[in-house]
């Protein structure tokens, strides 16, 4: 062996107790702790679909950024980090951005109208998100923030915690939204159609 790998092979050796990294950057340790890709997309696709679900009024839509989401997953599972992140925190990032992207295409892309012929209710049925349709009226009426608190805790299943880190809130911010969201919902789903107010902005 020759002086220079020797050296070169002590000056890669981790100091003051460090643990060794890998070529990704990460600690064996961490590496360890680090799932499957495949075991990540079962443990937490239907999270990811849940949280889009609670947001949009498609189910298509919702299939199309659950399948984009765990797309860019893979590209990046080699960064992904479960000393900085649990992975159902970092799958829900990706899809708030990717989210926020559908929503700035919907904005400059109009809608399109439902053919001549097809039956609204058969629509509903193919489009169904598998949410109660009274939930999805009422949802509709929530502020963005809020319905994104409601869709992170309750499709996405992300503690308070969690929620406050991935949107940068404080805690007692994400209680206070959470609570104030479901006192409405509970009063939409409450009132009689007629009476439903008008959504929050």
């Amino acid at each position: 062996m020759s002086a220079t790998l020797v050296q070169g092979a002590a000056s890669e050796r981790p100091r003051d107790g460090a643990a060794p990294e890998t070529a990704s950057g990460q600690t064996a340790e961490q590496m360890a702790s680090k799932p499957d890709y495949s075991e990540a997309f079962e443990q937490h696709v239907w999270e990811v679909h849940g949280f889009f679900a609670y947001r949009l009024g498609s189910r298509t839509d919702a299939e199309d950024l659950t399948q984009a989401t765990f797309e860019r997953a893979f590209k990046a599972w080699s960064r992904f980090d479960p000393g900085r992140a649990s992975v159902r925190t970092w799958l829900l990032s990706i899809a708030r951005n990717l989210l926020v992207d559908h929503y700035r295409s919907r904005a400059v892309r109009p809608e399109q109208p439902m053919p001549e012929g097809l039956d609204p209710a058969a629509a509903d049925a193919e489009f169904s998100l598998g949410l109660d349709p009274a939930l999805a009226g009422a949802l509709g009426q929530l502020g963005e923030r809020e319905r994104e608190i409601v869709a992170l805790r309750f499709g996405g299943d992300l503690s308070g915690p969690e929620i406050a880190v991935l949107t940068g809130l404080t805690l007692a911010n994400v209680q206070q939204i959470l609570s104030r969201s479901l006192r409405r919902l509970r009063s939409l789903l409450e009132s009689p159609e007629g009476e439903r107010p008008g959504r929050v902005p």
